[in-house]
Parts: C-alpha cells; sequence; structure tokens
C-alpha cells in the first residue's frame, strides 16, 4: 500500500495530559505539528487526552490520543503503527513520560520490585521507544527538509545525587547513558538525540513539596531564585525539534535554573 506523508511534521509526545509533557504538546502544536498525545489507559486518563486533542487542535493541526502504558512494549509499537498510519510520519519524539520513586526512604531499605518498577518505565520504555521511533525515521527518510529528533525528558536528578530516592537516580541516569548512545548512532543519519533535564518544576506532581522547596529556592537552591514552568522545558523542545541546533550530537540541557551549577 502506498504511504501518504502528511505535509505537516508529526510529533509523539509520551505522558502529555498535565506538566511538562502537556506544555511540550501545546509547543509542537503552535509549530505546526501534528501531535500524537499519550496518558494512562483509564477513565481519568482518557478524559483529559479527549480534552487535549480538542485544545490542541485549536491550533489549526490534527492531534490523536494513544492511551497507554509506555513501558508496554508491544503497546509502544502499537502506538508508532497508529501515528504511521494516520499521517505517514514521524519526525520527532519526545519521551516524557516517566515515573518517581514508589517512596522515599534508606538506600539500605529499597526493594527489588521498587528498583525495577523504575527501571522499566524511565529507562527501559525510553531504550526502545528510541529504538522503535529510529527505525521509522529512517525508513521514512527526511521529508520536506524537516529535521528529525528524539528528545529525551530525564531529570536533575540524573547527574545529582538523592539519597532517599536512589533508584529514581540510577533509572535517569541510565536514561541519560540511553540518549547518548542512540545519539552517536544515529547522528550520520540526521537524527537528533537530546536529552533535557528539568530541576525544580512547578507542577501537581510537586504541589506537595512546594512549602519545603519554596524555602530552599528562596534560600538560593536555585540560583534564578524561582520555579521552573512547564513552559520553561517547552520552549526548548521547540527548538530542538525544530533543527535550530543543528551541529550538536547528544547535547545535554539543563533546564534547571542553575540548580546544578556548583556555587557558595
Amino acid at each position: 500500500m502506498l504511504m501518504i506523508h502528511s505535509q505537516r511534521p508529526v510529533a509523539l509526545v509520551t505522558g502529555s495530559t498535565r506538566g511538562i509533557g502537556k506544555a511540550c504538546a501545546l509547543a509542537l502544536a503552535r509549530a505546526g505539528f501534528h501531535v500524537a498525545i499519550n496518558g494512562r489507559d483509564n477513565e481519568e486518563g482518557r478524559a483529559r487526552q479527549q480534552a487535549m486533542v480538542a485544545e490542541l487542535e485549536q491550533f489549526g493541526i490534527e492531534a490523536l490520543a494513544l492511551p497507554g502504558d509506555v513501558s508496554d512494549l508491544i503497546l509502544q509499537q502499537g502506538m508508532l503503527d497508529t501515528v504511521l498510519q494516520r499521517w505517514g510520519r514521524l519526525d520527532c519524539l519526545v519521551n516524557n513520560a516517566g515515573t518517581a520513586a514508589k517512596q522515599r526512604g534508606d538506600l539500605l531499605e529499597v526493594t527489588p520490585d521498587n528498583y525495577q518498577y523504575c527501571q522499566d518505565v524511565n529507562t527501559r520504555a525510553m531504550f526502545f521507544f528510541c529504538q522503535k521511533a529510529a527505525r521509522a525515521m529512517l525508513s521514512q527518510g527526511e521529508l520536506n527538509n524537516q529535521h528529525r529528533s528524539i528528545i529525551n525528558i530525564t531529570s536533575c536528578s540524573a547527574h545529582s545525587l538523592s539519597i532517599s530516592r536512589g533508584e529514581y537516580c540510577v533509572s535517569k541516569a541510565a536514561a541519560s547513558m540511553v540518549t547518548q548512545l542512540f545519539a552517536l548512532r544515529l547522528a550520520e543519519e540526521g537524527i537528533g538525540v537530546y536529552e533535557i533535564r528539568p530541576g525544580i518544576i512547578e507542577t501537581d506532581m510537586t504541589s506537595g513539596v512546594k512549602p519545603k522547596y519554596d524555602q530552599l529556592i528562596g534560600g538560593g537552591l536555585v540560583p534564578m531564585k524561582r520555579w521552573g514552568q512547564p513552559t520553561d522545558i517547552a520552549v526548548v523542545v521547540d527548538a530542538l525539534a525544530n533543527g535550530n541546533l543543528p551541529f550538536t550530537v547528544g547535547q545535554i540541557i539543563d533546564v534547571d535554573g542553575g540548580l546544578n551549577k556548583s556555587h557558595f
């Protein structure tokens, strides 16, 4: 069957019904991408995704909801197949879906199950989504001179230590290596692979620790002395997806207000 390619570029953003993922999906829609979004496959999750589709399509693009758990590798392939059947191309994958540690506590008490949980969602899922997306992008080639990219959202915890959630830090450090490996493999193919490390970002997921971090940020933990916003991440995703850093390979971009800068 002859594949009909959309004239617009196409992006798939995982974990995109709230927070950072939602901001990224909106930024790409504003930039003219058709956007496939992803969230939980339950009643609330599907409702969020349908509302998000309507919001995205206000920008004059097409949007598609792909509910499901990204750590399900068979489902990953189904998501990509649906995107390709709908639009005939994939130009940008944003690996945003992730999970926190199930519980904070002593590093000496981390269980194998809790360790594996972080690995499955934060590392294994990212690795194989990168692999599947890369194969799709290589098969289609570059269309309409559109830059092709894979953008992995990790965390400042890929570098900074937090012994109360060590399994999370390990999974994000491993995700950082996933980015470097695919960046090197795909450089000669003209596919940019990048890593964004958010710092302390104000979302519903951080609302429970807001008083604590308000005090820490005000005390200088973040040199810019403010919370990061999801849009701070989204503007970087927009730039990367549109090829505005064309001669970079595996670039790690800290979007953290200076959190990871050594200072006295």
